[in-house]
């Protein structure tokens, strides 16, 4: 039976997940507006998460806008204390398919409210911040999370697509549980923000997790995949699992074969030598 055999980490201390988790970005219509064609199917997806043992969904506002969230709270018990549900607020979109950073304090509170009633929840147990935005300060951004998380609206604040100044910024303003950057086994640009979480316990969740299926240049990893009867695409997750304590994988789908596919990949074992040679 597959089941997810991932560790677990506290997020923010006291919010104890399984590591592998759900990206919840692809329950979604083309390019990631409007409704999937079919709903039902995308909420037996996230159902079907939940009964493999995934306790971590992270989605945002701007997914849909709004169709993720909205499809999570009417799948999900959003306020069982046994499942952790993240959400992001900060870009808008469009017809056009555009993410435009938006980081106005006033926006995001707005958002908030908009996620917290789409999502069916009180408080929202994560609430980060999805891309700093050129025309808004850093820290007005920050503060207005740290405001709502004063204001007992959200129990933790997260940021995504930072660096590690921005990073230490946030932090000088707010207690900081997760950091969202891209990062995966072909792409490591962001390795100096992941090293910062793990020296300040902060989760760092992988977004990319499978590099957008685009591993055909990473040396090595066919051999390794074929070694354990396993897809390169499972390689990347187990990597990510053993690469750092504090990651946090979210592989999204939306297809249950592959939702069952990238939970089994919980369960791979890389030794030192397939370690070494990935990494």
């Amino acid at each position: 039976m597959v089941e997810n055999q991932s560790d677990t980490f506290d997020i923010g201390g006291d919010l104890t997940v399984n590591r592998l988790g759900y990206g919840a970005m692809r329950i979604t219509g083309e390019d990631i507006i409007g409704a999937p064609d079919d709903e039902d199917e995308a909420r037996d997806i996230l159902q079907r998460a939940v009964d493999l043992g995934v306790n971590f969904v992270d989605t945002a506002d701007s997914y849909g806008p709004g169709v993720s969230e909205r499809l999570i709270g009417e799948a999900l018990d959003t306020e069982s204390d046994d499942l952790v549900i993240a959400t992001k607020g900060g870009l808008l979109r469009n017809a056009d398919t555009d993410w435009l950073p938006h980081g106005d304090p006033d926006y995001l509170r707005n958002a908030q409210l908009a996620s917290r009633d789409r999502l069916r929840m009180d408080p929202i147990d994560l609430y980060q911040f999805h891309r700093p935005d050129p025309d808004t300060d850093f820290e007005d951004s920050i503060h207005a999370l740290a405001e709502m998380k004063d204001e007992g609206l959200i129990r933790h604040v997260g940021v995504s697509n930072v660096s590690v100044e921005q990073l230490d910024t946030a932090r000088d303003i707010v207690d900081i549980a997760t950091v969202q950057n891209e990062f995966n086994v072909a792409t490591r640009e962001d390795d100096d923000v992941l090293e910062a979480c793990e020296d300040y316990g902060i989760g760092f969740i992988p977004w990319f997790p499978l590099a957008a299926g685009d591993l055909d240049d990473v040396e090595g990893i066919d051999d390794i995949a074929d070694n354990h009867d396993a897809s390169t695409h499972q390689i990347a997750l187990a990597w990510l699992l053993q690469y750092s304590d504090v990651t946090l994988p979210i592989p999204g789908t939306s297809s249950v074969d592959h939702l069952e596919q990238n939970v089994a990949a919980s369960g791979i074992e890389l030794n030192d030598n397939e370690l070494d040679r990935l990494t």
